[in-house]
């Protein structure tokens, strides 16, 4: 497959081709500038008309397929909230990939979602990055486990206060959190203990502990919900006293304390900003909030948290954004090349390079509109 005549948006180097064409198959072959080999021109060709030819689109939170559309209690598998800590769940087990929403994130040239359980827990389950087209979703993996989610804040503390339970505060939510990571760590102690000596047996299985296991190599990051500026510092003390790579997911308070999260090297998936302010916490909730931090020098992503800012209005979020003082490109760069970062999958999406995944999005100019019309969708190189 060959596209010509289009507008390159990169998220890698040379950020920008003016008038650029680009050669796949399953994956990127080879891109350029001005007139394409004719090499390239055996196969199909498309003219792009002047269109803009981006990588497909990712965000990096959602609970997409796992709080299905037009459903209540029976399409609602986010929070297993039985117990507290359930780090051994799997969001993989509950997403249905015949949701309506999938075909919603492809119409808006989203080809790639991280999709996580609820924040209800301190512990919820493991995160999963798929692909936004197919009918199973082992064939739709990109990563899987590709991140921890934690949470913080009113979330927990109101599920089990509702339930007379602990945790009821943000210490108990803290402590439970500390009290599995030192666990785990225990458990991985002991079995390299055993691994090394022959007469030492190992401890025995423990499939919360072993969920953990990633995490604490340091393969997978821990994605910590956190909304309040207090709650953020808890989530990056936790994470640094057990040596986690970790994310801060939402970071709506982010924009109070943007310059010493800049300095502590964090991380964050901002939003969702399209939505109300529907609980306490959310009260210095801004659209600036992004921009903020980016000046300040956070690295960020930008998340819908879908279904609480339907996934298919990724790309107003992201104009939404720039228009409030978030640099064009790194509005770009936060919904494809950061969020591949982010979730350790950079190495095959996010970015127009070759040998990446072909999956790119085609808009029109759009110079009348917020956000550009999408022309067309690949996703492995399929046209979806």
């Amino acid at each position: 497959m060959l596209i010509k005549n289009v507008k390159l948006y990169t998220a890698s180097h040379p950020a920008v081709i003016e008038r650029g064409w680009i050669a796949f198959d399953e994956t990127i072959r080879a891109f350029g500038e001005g007139e394409p080999p004719a090499d390239y021109a055996d196969g199909e060709v498309l003219d792009g008309r002047g269109g803009i030819l981006t990588p497909g689109l990712i965000d990096a939170h959602t609970h997409l397929g796992i709080c299905e559309d037009s459903l209540g209690f029976e399409g609602d598998d986010c929070n297993e909230d039985s117990e507290p800590v359930m780090p051994h769940l799997r969001a993989l087990d509950a997403i249905n990939p015949f949701d309506r929403c999938f075909a919603d994130a492809r119409a808006a040239g989203i080809t790639a979602a991280a999709i996580a359980p609820g924040s209800a827990n301190p512990i919820g389950g493991q995160i999963c990055v798929l692909k936004t087209s197919g009918i199973r979703v082992d064939d739709m993996i990109v990563k899987e486990p590709a991140a921890i989610k934690f949470a913080l804040g009113e979330n927990p503390k109101s599920t089990y206060h509702g339930k007379n339970a602990s945790p009821v505060t943000r210490m108990a939510t803290a402590a439970l959190i500390r009290e599995t990571l030192a666990k785990a760590k225990r458990y991985a102690d002991d079995l390299a203990e055993a691994a090394a000596d022959d007469e030492i047996d190992e401890p025995e299985y423990d499939m919360k502990n072993e969920a953990l296991l990633p995490l604490l190599r340091g393969e997978i990051a821990a994605h910590f919900h956190a909304h309040r500026a207090d709650d953020i510092f808890t989530a990056i003390r936790i994470a640094n006293e057990f040596n986690l790579r970790y994310v801060l997911v939402h970071c709506t308070e982010g924009h109070l304390i943007a310059d010493r999260l800049a300095e502590l090297g964090a991380a964050a998936i901002v939003g969702p900003n399209l939505c109300d302010r529907s609980k306490p916490e959310l009260r210095e909730q801004t659209v600036d909030n992004p921009g903020i931090l980016a000046k300040a020098g956070v690295k960020l992503a930008l998340t819908t948290d879908h279904p609480v800012t339907p996934l298919e209005y990724l790309p107003l979020c992201a104009a939404m954004a720039r228009d409030r003082g978030l640099d064009a490109m790194e509005a770009l760069r936060a919904v494809t090349i950061v969020p591949a970062e982010l979730l350790g999958v950079a190495d095959r999406i996010g970015s127009i390079e070759v040998g990446k995944d072909a999956d790119l999005a085609l808009f029109d100019g759009g110079v009348n509109r917020l956000t550009p019309r999408v022309e067309a969708v690949w996703i492995g190189g399929k046209k979806v």
